[in-house]
C-alpha cells in the first residue's frame, strides 16, 4: 500500500461505518414507528359521542368503493347501529382519477346498511387526511358538535389522530381490525406509506410548509 492510498482506504472505511450506522438508525426508527402504529391500531376507545367520522379511501376506476373504504364504512355503520352516535360523517373528496367523491361512495354503503339520510353528513372537499381533519372541523363547528369517534384502518389511526388533534379535535378511536384485510401484502405496504406520510408531515411542521395535499397522502 502506497503512502497516498492509506488515507484513502481509511476514509472509505469511515464512510462505510457511517453509512452502516445511518442504515441501522433508520431501521430502528422504522421499527419503532411500526410498533407505535401497530399498538395504536389495537386500541379501540369508542364511546358514545356526537358523531362518527369515516375517513375516505380510494375508489375503483368505475367509482365503486374500494376495499379500504368498504371496510371502514361498514365498521362505522355497525357502530351507528350500536348507538355509539346519532350521526355519521363521510369524509373524502374526488380524485381526478375517479368519477365521484369518496364521501358519496361511503354514503352509498351506509344507506345499504340501513342508515337513514338524516343520519349521514358528507364532507366532499378533502383530498388528504390532513384536509379530512380541516374540513371535518368546519362541519363540527357549524353544527356545534364536539365529541367524535374516528374510524379508519388500524395502520392509519396514529397519523389520523395526530392530524385531528392539530385541529383541536380529540377523537375516540375505533380502528378497523387488521384481520379484516384479506390481502397479506396490504398491511406492510400501508406501514411504509404511513411512514413516508408521517415524516412528510413532520417535515412540513418543521419548515412551516402550508401544503395540505399531495396525491396519495
Amino acid at each position: 500500500m502506497t503512502p497516498t492510498s492509506a488515507p484513502k482506504s481509511k476514509t472509505r472505511k469511515r464512510l462505510k461505518r457511517v453509512a452502516l450506522c445511518l442504515l441501522l438508525a433508520g431501521l430502528l426508527y422504522f421499527a419503532a414507528f411500526a410498533a407505535a402504529v401497530h399498538f395504536t391500531g389495537l386500541q379501540d376507545s369508542a364511546e358514545p359521542a356526537d358523531i362518527i367520522i369515516v375517513l375516505g379511501a380510494g375508489l375503483k376506476e368505475d367509482g365503486r368503493p374500494g376495499p379500504a373504504l368498504t371496510r371502514r364504512t361498514k365498521h362505522a355503520a355497525a357502530l351507528w347501529h350500536e348507538g355509539i352516535a346519532p350521526l355519521v360523517l363521510c369524509a373524502g373528496g374526488q380524485s381526478e382519477y375517479y368519477p365521484r367523491t369518496e364521501a358519496a361512495a361511503c354514503n352509498e354503503i351506509l344507506l345499504a346498511a340501513g342508515l337513514p339520510d338524516a343520519a349521514i353528513l358528507l364532507e366532499e372537499r378533502s383530498r388528504s387526511t390532513e384536509e379530512n381533519a380541516i374540513y371535518s372541523k368546519e362541519i363540527l363547528d357549524e353544527r356545534q358538535l364536539s365529541s367524535v369517534v374516528l374510524v379508519s384502518d388500524a395502520s392509519h389511526m396514529l397519523r389520523a389522530r395526530w392530524l385531528f388533534h392539530r385541529q383541536g379535535i380529540e377523537p375516540f378511536a375505533s380502528p378497523v381490525p387488521t384481520d379484516q384485510i384479506r390481502n397479506p401484502r396490504v398491511y406492510p405496504a400501508a406501514l411504509i406509506r404511513e411512514f413516508i406520510a408521517f415524516n412528510w408531515q413532520l417535515f412540513k411542521e418543521l419548515f412551516n410548509i402550508p401544503l395540505t395535499h399531495i396525491s396519495g397522502i
